[in-house]
């Protein structure tokens, strides 16, 4: 069994110089205190650690509710730029579609030409459905319905973060305490202390916030998948008319050179 109390301190004994000197014990500022008010600087020092607790949980709340408003921006944000992508791939779909018509219209005067027998098929033959053209007015891309309910939620949202939370971004952990009571919840499972009833009062309001902005997070999350899935299928399709069209394109141009 060692000679030395549990407090020791080995590094404070100097093993070369001071070897009869008698072992200096360990000082902690956050021991306890022995002596006649032992009891009462106890109870004193668990009350501190209790509010130092809550405090630290409220301001980790604060900075949980913070990264979590800034990652429902970033969630519309990519919503909206997956929006425009869909715009731009049908604008370019209708433009091969286009393409392929004009295609169309190309290779029936060069039956004409090579012909009089080519003239007369197309005389008779049926033109090609005409599409309207495009006003200068285009309407804006439709995003699926879910993309579109979850962004218009989060952007409903947002007014109320920045009433509820001015400073959200740049939390300052002394503000973690609420000014009021807050909601009128049921006080009596909360302690009696008026400061550690707001601590706990907060962190109970930032865990309620949390829980339904994941949620928002969630449906951003799913409308963004769906909308995912949707441009891949006019991906693949766009891809088909490419494909299509290039080989109309092959075609004519070898028509054109038989003139």
């Amino acid at each position: 069994m060692s000679a030395y109390p549990k407090s020791y301190n080995p590094f404070d004994d100097d093993d070369a110089e001071n070897e009869d000197s008698r072992p200096v014990p360990w000082k902690d500022d956050r021991d306890l205190p022995d002596g006649l008010g032992a009891p009462a600087d106890r109870q004193q020092y668990l009350r501190q650690e209790v509010m130092r607790r809550a405090e630290a949980t409220a301001a980790s709340t604060n900075r949980s509710l913070s990264l979590m408003y800034e990652s429902e921006k970033i969630g519309v944000a990519s919503s909206e730029e997956l929006i425009r992508q869909r715009g731009v791939l049908e604008r370019t779909e209708k433009m091969v579609d286009k393409m392929d018509q004009d295609l169309k219209t190309s290779q029936k005067h060069i039956n004409s030409i090579k012909s009089m027998f080519g003239g007369l098929v197309n005389y008779f033959k049926s033109k090609p459905a005409e599409t309207p053209p495009e006003q200068n007015g285009t309407l804006p891309p439709q995003a699926n319905s879910r993309l579109k309910e979850a962004i218009s939620t989060s952007k409903e949202q947002e007014a109320h973060y920045q009433a509820s939370h001015p400073n959200l971004r740049k939390v300052n952990d002394s503000d973690s305490i609420p000014g009021g009571t807050g909601p009128a919840a049921s006080t009596e499972a909360y302690p009696k202390n008026p400061h550690l009833r707001a601590y706990h009062q907060k962190i109970d309001s930032n865990l309620d916030e949390l829980s339904i902005g994941l949620g928002r997070l969630k449906d951003i999350a799913l409308g963004m998948q769906t909308e995912i899935e949707e441009q891949d299928d006019i991906l693949d399709r766009l891809t088909t008319k490419v494909d299509k069209l290039d080989v109309n394109i092959k075609s004519t141009e070898r028509k054109v050179r038989q003139l």
